[in-house]
């Protein structure tokens, strides 16, 4: 099995890429261990010493790591720990543990809302994948959407540029509803 990596924008973020699915169709954001339960994968990410997150998609693997720790250090673990999962036929994510993550068009949506989530997601999810992350809509209400940051973009020093001159920019230009862009407050 061989894992690509690659730097992503956020320097405490690096992308690994298995050469397979890694959850398709879907993505998850574990910013503890604690929330890793529902993951074997993620566990035993987060028993390397300095992972502090782990974001899962559709066929990579976002890992972030503490201040105090170097990559160059980091990465033989994190690979190994990725090879010996997909290598032993485990599953990335506990079936009955997940419950998808919520961020598909609705038939109860609005238009507007509906509108916001479709430019998000044809146009926007594919372009922050590439780095590494995920934006995922959470709200719209009296013109300001709201969207959360996961993986490489949590955290990142360009997601507040990211959000304001480019999202919001499109959004805006699209849908005259739109006033604002906003990241979602993320409770730790």
């Amino acid at each position: 099995m061989f894992i690509q990596t690659e730097e992503t924008p956020n320097p405490a973020t690096m992308k690994f890429l298995p050469g397979r699915d890694v959850l398709p169709g879907h993505s998850a954001d574990f910013r503890s261990e604690s929330e890793a339960a529902k993951s074997p994968l993620a566990q035993a990410l987060f028993n390397v010493d300095g992972v502090v997150g782990v974001f899962l998609s559709d066929d990579f693997i976002t890992v972030g790591k503490s201040d105090d720790k170097d990559w160059h250090l980091l990465k033989p673990g994190i690979l190994g720990v990725i090879m010996e999962h997909f290598t032993a036929g485990r599953p990335v994510i506990l079936s009955e543990a997940f419950d998808g993550d919520g961020d598909g068009i609705n038939e109860d949506d609005d238009e507007v809302v509906a509108q916001i989530k479709e430019l998000l997601y044809t146009r926007v999810r594919p372009a922050v994948a590439q780095d590494g992350g995920d934006i995922v809509f959470e709200g719209f209400d009296d013109g300001v959407v709201t969207l959360q940051m996961r993986g490489a973009c949590a955290g990142c020093p360009s997601s507040t540029a990211t959000l304001k001159m480019g999202i919001e920019n499109m959004l805006r230009h699209y849908i005259p509803e739109v006033r604002e862009v906003r990241a979602a407050e993320i409770m730790l």
